[in-house]
């Protein structure tokens, strides 16, 4: 389908275009209110703007944004690759309705090395233009901590923020703390330590964060033979310490070929709404970073588009100076001093499957984090996956679950609890006591509160539930079985029962059960629904069981009728509390004569 791009304003746009060079550059268009509604590149600024009136495009929002442009502004610029880099600026800088959006990367920690004398190394979320060095960002602040502790531990890096210029220093402004004391930092402050000293660890820990650990583990190892060809051992054992803690942080690192060095990969996986882009660094043969970039989409850009944006934005976040970028699918070449490979083969060919393996989990973790946070969707997920595993033929939205409860045969009674869309609802919740069975049967039971249920449920026409769950095994399902039967509801409702032993499913009719993987949801529900009717069955049955034991004992007093025994326990709440008290305490709540007769009769 072609949708129409008409716009009251053509003429007059149509003058702004025929100004327009045959030259790379970006162009803005503006809406009504003279806001920036779409920013874009171009190899040749007059074609790619015309090409947005001479033509129906295919998708509403293309067509939508053409209607809206008012007014066209651009800039030339000297190549195609600074077009796209000034694209990609203005875009972040004025997020245009249109224009894709690029995540916000606040979250996520870069460490800096602060642009000053005796530079301090620390984790910041803020990127300021100061001359500082930045490295990220990372993913996992484990990583940030763990390179961290590694720096202060073996390169004794200051943590204070004084202004340590030398003129400062020999003025004596400042004094060691408790960090020199104990042996964390070299106390520079008051010049016990070098500039020149000094900043032979920071090119050490730029190197690290740079991924040339071999480099300085290389020189590491040159460092202490020296030291203990000159005999200073303890120098050597110091320089040792550095050696083996960076030696345990190289083997954390994913080695994949010493033949493959200095190459960013970045592949891409997308859905409907958003494009994920991720980018593998690769330096001296081993990963040493990798991050996810999230993009939204507006347009309907395609897969190239989006993936040469996130090319982009993220080798400007992390200062990347590789020369080869592997990628998935053919890209235009914009970049003067960078070569794009498809590797169909081989190592770097396995690379980026690897990086194509990270996007897809990123996008399926987005996807599981939206189940969970939208309660519907999990729901409806959750219910699916029932029927699908007891092969129902809708959705089981009510589910209802019946449990006998009996002690020794006494006070026989029954639970029904009830859950809608896999969550209970209490309020549904109901107790049986069993009147037409005598002795403790479970079996004929069950069939009396099953029977007596769905008669009710179908006199007062409310709803049925499309999933019963008996507690028990073959017995007690037949007997439910045989209740519906009689209801005409057999066949019209599923019911199922779950043996405890096994966690056993049985059907009706079939004497082979089937078992659920215990880490299904389906089963989780099923057992959720099991223990809360004997939840409830149980404390149904004892607060009988309390109130028959209650009222026994007080019936066996000669002379206290029904209403005195309610009086007594509503007062005194316990036969217990009742023993205890002395015959005055008793006549204020039932009167001197009764008083006597309760008192006698517990302490005769």
């Amino acid at each position: 389908m072609k949708y129409k791009t008409s716009n009251k304003n053509l003429d007059d746009l149509k003058s702004l275009i025929s100004v327009l060079p045959d030259k790379p550059g970006i162009y803005q268009f503006f809406d009504d209110t003279n806001t920036i509604i779409y920013i874009g590149k171009a190899k040749n600024l007059k074609k790619r703007v015309s090409s947005y009136f001479s033509k129906n495009h295919e998708y509403r929002k293309t067509a939508i944004l053409v209607r809206n442009i008012r007014d066209i502004k651009h800039m030339v610029v000297e190549t195609e690759q600074d077009a796209l880099l000034l694209e990609n600026n203005l875009i972040k800088k004025y997020q245009p309705r249109y224009n894709i959006r690029l995540k916000d990367d606040k979250s996520y920690p870069w460490i800096c090395v602060k642009n000053e004398p005796f530079p301090r190394v620390f984790k910041t979320r803020n990127l300021i233009k100061d001359g500082s060095k930045y490295f990220g960002p990372y993913t996992s602040i484990y990583t940030v901590r763990t390179l961290l502790e590694l720096f202060k531990s073996e390169y004794k890096l200051r943590t204070c923020n004084y202004h340590l210029s030398q003129e400062n220093i020999k003025k004596g402004k400042f004094k060691v703390c408790l960090e020199y004391h104990i042996g964390n930092c070299y106390g520079p402050c008051e010049g016990f330590q070098s500039e020149e000293k000094y900043n032979e660890g920071i090119e050490d820990i730029v190197n690290i964060l740079k991924g040339n650990i071999s480099g300085v583990i290389a020189h590491l190892e040159n460092k202490m033979d020296e030291m203990a060809q000159q005999l200073q051992f303890e120098e050597a054992l110091k320089i040792k310490e550095k050696y083996d803690s960076l030696k345990r942080y190289q083997s954390r690192s994913t080695v994949v070929s010493p033949n493959i060095t200095d190459v960013d990969v970045f592949t891409i996986d997308e859905d409907e709404k958003f494009a994920y882009i991720n980018y593998l660094k690769i330096i001296k043969g081993a990963i040493i970073q990798t991050f996810t970039l999230e993009i939204r989409k507006t347009l309907n850009e395609s897969t190239e588009d989006l993936l040469l944006a996130g090319i982009v934005d993220i080798r400007q976040k992390i200062f990347s100076n590789a020369k080869e970028i592997l990628v998935p699918v053919r890209l235009a070449n914009v970049f003067d001093d960078i070569r794009f490979v498809i590797p169909k083969r081989g190592e770097k060919r396995s690379l980026l499957e690897l990086s194509q393996r990270n996007a897809k989990y990123y996008r399926l973790e987005k996807d599981k984090q939206i189940v969970l946070k939208n309660p519907r969707v999990r729901e409806e997920r959750i219910l699916k996956t029932i029927q699908k595993d007891l092969q129902l033929s809708e959705l089981p939205k009510r589910i209802e679950c019946f449990d006998n409860s009996n002690l020794q045969g006494t006070n026989p009674v029954a639970a029904c609890v009830v859950f809608k869309n896999a969550k209970p609802f209490k309020k549904e919740y109901r107790h049986f006591n069993i009147k037409t069975v005598e002795g403790p049967n479970d079996f004929a039971s069950m069939e009396e509160v099953v029977y007596r249920r769905y008669k009710r449920q179908l006199e007062e026409g409310k709803e049925l539930p499309q999933l019963i769950v008996i507690d028990g095994g073959k017995g007690q399902l037949s007997s439910a079985v045989s209740a519906l039967d009689k209801l005409n509801l057999r066949g019209k409702i599923t019911i199922i029962g779950i043996a405890k032993r096994l966690e056993e499913i049985y059907f009706p009719g079939d004497s082979v059960p089937i078992y659920i993987n215990k880490n299904s949801e389906s089963l989780k529900i099923i057992q959720h629904l099991r223990d809360e009717a004997h939840r409830f069955g149980i404390t149904f049955h004892r607060n009988k069981r309390s109130n028959t034991f209650i009222n026994s004992e007080l019936n066996s007093i000669g002379g206290i009728g029904e209403k005195t025994m309610q009086k007594l326990i509503k007062d005194f709440k316990s036969v217990k509390h009742i023993k205890e008290l002395t015959e005055s305490q008793l006549a204020n709540s039932i009167g001197k004569a009764k008083a006597k007769l309760v008192y006698q009769h517990f302490h005769s």
